[in-house]
């Protein structure tokens, strides 16, 4: 199955010529670091200002890098739904687990297209988003942790130390194919108190499109 989601990407990206990564960053926070920025405030798509630590639950927060066009969140019709589709999935059993979820948009050189604020607003009402999603101006929230693609999933617990990053299962083409639900089995565990295996994960998706 790891081999159909990694030809799944590949597929995606020589089809389309969009620009994606494989792999964790050298330079992205480490399991067992505490979240960087917790008080930065970022704006939400209903014009309120956010941060990190105000969005965590009692038992941690979920940060997702997403963004409004990369066919690894919003998929590719007839060769992937993306991941896009599960967020509320996802949502859903963060709330059940007492965990917030939080959508960033780290794209500043689509700031002024794709990815504005408008559009942005737009894409969260037509796929029915549940949590919120914010801008990260200039991209800084994505440089402090190291974050190079969309989507790149960090998950925290109530002491906001990261416990698991990476992808949110292994299978972005289908999830009804999905055979390891990472990030929601992550999420359960650290409810739980209990170990995650793995804690770390491939990030796949297209890079976050930085200014230069």
């Amino acid at each position: 199955m790891k081999k159909s989601l990694f030809l799944g990407a590949a597929l995606i990206a020589a089809t389309i010529g969009t620009a994606f990564t494989l792999g964790s960053d050298p330079e992205s926070l480490a399991i067992g670091e505490k979240a960087p920025m917790t008080d930065y405030k970022m704006m939400d798509i209903q014009g309120e200002a956010q941060t990190l630590a105000r969005l965590a639950g009692e038992e941690g927060l979920c940060v997702i890098f997403s963004c409004n066009t990369c066919p690894f969140v919003v998929g590719r019709e007839g060769k992937s739904e993306g991941w896009e589709g599960r967020y509320n999935e996802v949502y859903k059993m963060a709330q059940e687990q007492n965990i917030g979820v939080v959508l960033v948009n780290s794209n500043e050189a689509k700031r002024e297209g794709v990815d504005s604020m408008k559009e942005m607003q737009m894409r969260a009402k037509t796929q029915g988003y549940k949590m919120p999603y914010v801008v990260d101006k200039d991209h800084a929230l994505a440089d402090a942790f190291g974050a190079r693609t969309t989507p790149h999933v960090y998950l925290f617990d109530a002491d906001m130390t990261l416990v698991y990053k990476g992808a949110i299962d292994d299978n972005v083409d289908a999830a009804k194919d999905v055979k390891e639900p990472w990030l929601i089995n992550a999420m359960r565990a650290v409810a739980n108190d209990e170990n995650i295996e793995p804690n770390s994960t491939k990030p796949i998706g297209c890079s976050i499109k930085r200014v230069q």
